[in-house]
């Protein structure tokens, strides 16, 4: 029997089988680039759509903000929480960590297309990172709307985008012109550049984004 993406035992079974080939067993040096900077936000309440194991969800709690990770495969939810507990005796194991303790992260088993309901309005930021990529293209549409859902008057979008060429998927490629098409209406874009800092098996590969939702 052929599993859906769209299917939570698709990704059930690749963390259960150790195929995750998208977990980078760390956070993404973009996000680490970027929390360092001088452009990053003030800390806020955060939702991290797809989080897998919470190794980017655990870096922003560091950093001070308020962090939910959801993901559709309960095995990621219950590795981000054991992460999540070893941090406590090897805080040195995330790499890039800021200075707070990531215990104020919480972690959610749910399908983020049902997050409108429970979470209307509710962040000021959402971190993407392998998921739009993840998602049936034929549902990007349905994913911009639920970020600009969940989010606040004026949230914020930072996403790491996994522009490839590759024909089928996931993960299903995108142009960056596309991601503005998709984004535009509901967003300003801030930015969005070519990353230079991506892992090796990733050079080239992927677009930062950052997007704030539109004034009314």
């Amino acid at each position: 029997m052929i599993v859906s993406v769209n299917d939570r035992h698709f990704w059930e079974e690749r963390y259960q089988q150790g195929t995750s080939a998208w977990d980078l067993g760390e956070p993404a040096p973009p996000f680490v680039t970027f929390l360092q900077s001088s452009h990053a936000p003030a800390p806020g309440r955060t939702a991290v759509l797809g989080c897998g194991r919470g190794y980017d969800a655990l870096l922003f709690a560091t950093y001070g903000f308020e962090v939910v990770g959801f993901d559709f495969a309960d095995s990621a939810i219950q590795e981000a929480l054991q992460l999540q507990q070893l941090l406590i005796t090897q805080p040195s194991i995330l790499k890039g960590s800021g200075k707070s303790f990531p215990t104020s992260a919480k972690f959610l088993h749910r399908d983020i297309f049902e997050l409108i309901k429970e979470f209307s309005g509710d962040f000021d930021y959402v971190i993407e990172h392998t998921c739009f990529c993840a998602i049936p293209p034929n549902k990007r549409d349905d994913y911009v709307q639920l970020v600009e859902s969940i989010l606040k008057p004026n949230g914020q979008l930072l996403g790491l985008f996994f522009t490839h060429t590759r024909p089928g998927g996931p993960p299903f490629g995108i142009t960056p012109g596309e991601i503005q098409q998709y984004f535009q209406e509901k967003f300003q874009i801030l930015d969005l550049h070519p990353v230079t800092n991506s892992t090796p098996s990733r050079q080239g590969q992927e677009h930062w984004g950052h997007f704030r939702v539109k004034k009314l």
